[in-house]
């Protein structure tokens, strides 16, 4: 199961944490974690790269956390909702396979 935390700073995500594999299907073939994957690997990039921000991220196999300056909260705010969106549409769709959790930061 993939497990997805979303820390906030007041009504701003601050951190975001994804976890795990979905289990949706055999590796290369599973919808959900591609579906997980490609919307974070696009929002991160976009908080790093495009817009360069200085956030803390850590990526490795099956992991991402992205922590982002409270300076910064207002630059990303449009593209953390987003996400948020997002994952919790996919787990409606994918109960199974994906867990989402929110905390204060």
């Amino acid at each position: 199961m993939t497990r997805v935390k979303f820390l906030y700073s007041g009504d701003s995500v601050r951190s975001f944490e994804i976890s795990g594999h979905s289990g949706a299907g055999e590796e290369g073939l599973d919808i959900v974690c591609s579906a997980v994957s490609s919307a974070a690997y696009l929002t991160a990039n976009t908080i790093l790269e495009v817009l360069k921000i200085n956030a803390d991220a850590v990526v490795r196999d099956g992991y991402m956390r992205v922590t982002i300056p409270v300076s910064s909260l207002p630059e990303t705010k449009p593209l953390t909702d987003g996400l948020v969106l997002h994952l919790t549409e996919l787990e409606s769709q994918y109960p199974q396979h994906i867990k989402i959790e929110r905390g204060a930061f």
